[in-house]
Parts: structure tokens; sequence; C-alpha cells
């Protein structure tokens, strides 16, 4: 019983995930297209990307197979280095009025890129419903009906779209769980969040925004987070903080993103939000605390135990006849307790990954993959305001000059 009882923390958080986390609700199966009776909006569909050439004409070839029947696609070529623009140009319009491929203007100083690209993709665009998509997403031909259905019956001011993430590398399989059981913890059920009355706990996935174009308008468009680094929880945030309504269901059969290739592209991605952006779910008063508490908090649960049960198990095998009975039944006890932690630890890890479409057994991995998530939340820690990614370099403002 003992043993069971030092370990009721891990316990605790394998419980939690199991049954207190929730994936908001699917899109609704039937599409805006079989309600002849319902008015049907027109939709732009706007795909920012700077240095895009490996997904490019993966996502527009797939959002032209949408069976939605009024939209247009822009891409914003975001002054890539690659054939980004040339290769979305390729791409035939399909089931789409029209594709248009413009090429973004110099970035202003005050703006961070993706803001911007969404900013000037939304001034030449002609929908009544605006969505703003990643580079990196695959869209199912239902999709984008659905989520207009949703917004109608929701009547909301913001629809956000969470769907699968495609993990297809070693490196990939390995972090990707753990960064998202992060947010999990931060934001345990998003749709009841999006419903409540806390502004702070709004979120969006930057990956899939459907905005009627009057309240995109009204909020004053990208203009209000132009130099945010985490804008769609940004974004989330103002709607609720306006008074508007935000919503958020799941898509996991019709939204797919693959989001970084690599280890080297998973720690520049992450490095670049993962403290920021979370920080900025919490009140001022109680941010200095947060990243310090976070770090330890990760090291202590899912490195210490590991490690302590590997030096005991060592030490249990070294040991002579002669050593004291006392010393031996002391180092059984450490031994059990610890085997219970790591075991209940590659509990919650495999049925975690699993739950992501992931291979289970990368959970036994998890000392490994949170030791390399402790370095990407430490990176981002340290560079603070200082960000890096696609070749440009940012300084944010003070997180004190955020509410």
């Amino acid at each position: 019983m003992t043993p069971l009882v030092l370990a009721l923390p891990w316990l605790a958080i394998l419980l939690y995930a199991r049954f207190v986390t929730r994936i908001p609700s699917e899109l609704p199966a039937s599409p805006v297209a079989s309600a002849p009776d319902r008015e049907q909006p027109s939709v732009s569909v706007i795909v920012p990307a700077r240095n895009e050439a490996v997904n490019i004409v993966n996502c527009v070839s797939s959002l032209t197979r949408s069976t939605y029947p009024d939209f247009e696609i822009i891409v914003v070529d975001d002054r890539s280095d690659d054939a980004t623009g040339e290769l979305a140009r390729s791409v035939p319009a399909g089931n789409a009025r029209a594709i248009q491929v413009i090429d973004g203007a110099e970035l202003p100083a005050d703006w961070l890129g993706k803001p911007w690209a969404c900013h000037q993709g939304a001034r030449v665009a002609t929908g009544d419903l605006l969505l703003f998509t990643d580079a990196d997403t695959t869209h199912g031909p239902p999709l984008l009906a659905r989520a207009v259905t949703a917004l109608q019956e929701e009547e909301a001011d913001l629809l956000t779209v969470v769907g699968r993430q495609l993990m297809e590398s070693f490196w990939e399989r390995l972090i990707q769980p753990h960064i998202f059981f992060l947010m999990l913890l931060r934001f345990p059920d998003f749709e009841r969040a999006a419903r409540g009355g806390n502004w702070r706990d709004a979120i969006a996935n930057g990956q899939f925004m459907l905005f009627p174009r009057s309240a995109y308008e009204a909020l004053g468009g990208h203009e209000v987070v132009k130099d945010e680094v985490a804008e769609d929880l940004a974004m989330a945030q103002t709607v609720k903080r306006t008074g508007r309504r935000l919503r958020i269901r799941s898509a996991e059969d019709d939204l797919s993103t693959r989001m970084y290739r690599s280890l080297a592209h998973l720690v520049e991605g992450w490095s670049k939000n993962i403290v920021t952006g979370g920080l900025q779910s919490f009140p001022p008063w109680v941010r200095p605390v947060i990243p310090t508490l976070s770090f330890v908090s990760g090291i202590v649960l899912w490195i210490v135990p590991p490690l302590v049960f590997i030096g005991t198990v060592a030490v249990v095998l070294l040991e002579s006849e002669a050593s004291g009975l006392g010393s031996r039944l002391a180092a059984q006890a450490v031994l059990v307790q610890s085997g219970t932690v790591v075991s209940l630890s590659v509990l919650t890890w495999c049925w975690f990954t699993a739950k992501m479409r992931g291979p289970a057994k990368y959970g036994l991995l998890y000392p490994l993959a949170a030791a390399v998530t402790g370095y990407i939340f430490l990176r981002s820690w340290i560079r603070g305001r200082d960000v890096e990614w696609k070749g440009r370099r940012y300084r944010l403002r003070p997180l004190s000059e955020r509410p």
C-alpha cells in the first residue's frame, strides 16, 4: 500500500488525463450543402505561407477538393526563399472558384510574419466568411462545409477546429505527445472553456480559424494580434474579452497537420512560443513563478524517478551478501516505490501517445522525451522576448505590457 500512496501524484495525473480532459465534440456530419433552405455564404480560404515548398501543393490540392459550393483560395507567399509561390500557382483550381497567389509585401517593423500574411490575405478576400489555415494542413472534402454548418448553428464569431497531428518520424512521435499533454494540463476542456466566462482560458487552433467577415473586421482583424507570436491564442482571448462567441470543435478525420518533420524543426518551432504563449493564459501576478514551477515539475515527475529506479537496481545487484539487512530492505523499498512510479508513467505516456494515433511503444521512451521537451522549454524561457522563426528574428514586447 505504501508505494501506491507515495505514487499518488503520478496516479492522479493519469486519472486526470483519462477522465477529466476532453476532446472537443465533432463538427456536424451533414454538410451545409444538404440544407437548401439555409443561406450558403461565400468563403475565402487564406493560406499564409513562408518557405512551405514541402507542404503547399498538398495543402492547396486538398482545399480544391472541397465539396463546399462557393469558395476561393488565397495563398500569401510571405517572401519565401524557396519555390512556395511557384508551386502554389501550379495547382489547378478544382472545385474552388479561383486560386489567387499573392506576393507578400515587406514585413513592417511592428508586425510578425504570420499575422502580416493573414492581414494581406484578408484585404484581398471577397468571401462572406474568412478561413485562415496553415500551409502544413490537409483538408478532407467535407471539412469546409461541416465547419460552415457549425459556425451558423452556433452563431459564432470565431469557430476553430482541432484535427489530427501527423507524426511520421521518430522525434515527432516522441516529442509531440509531450507538448500536447502540457497543453491539455492547462486547457483540459477546450470546448467548455470556449463557452465559459474566463477569457484567459480561451484558446484557438491557428491551423483552422473561421470567422464571419463582419466579426473579423469588428475585432480589428489580425492587426489586433500583429505582434503576437501565439496569435491564435491572442485572437481567441480577444474574442472572449470583447464579449463575442468563440466555439471549438473537432474533425480528426477531416483535418490533419504535420507541424514539424525533424528534431531541429521541433526545437525551433516550439521554442518560439511554448513559454510566451503559455504565460499569456495566466494572470500577470502569477507569471513570474510559472516557468520555474513548470520546469522543475517536469524534471521531478518524469526524469528523476527513472534515474532513481535505474540507480537502485544497480545498487541492489551490486550489494554483497554481507550488506546489512536494513540496507537491503531500504534499497528494495526504494526500488518498489520508483518502479511503481515508472510503471504509472509508462502507462500514462503509452496511453496518450496511442490517443494521438502514434505508436504506443514510444511511451516507453518517455524519459528521453521529457528531457528533450525540458530542453525546448528551457531554450524558450532563456530566449524570452527574442524569437527566431523561418529566417526572421523578432523582439517581442514585454509580457508586462499584455493583459
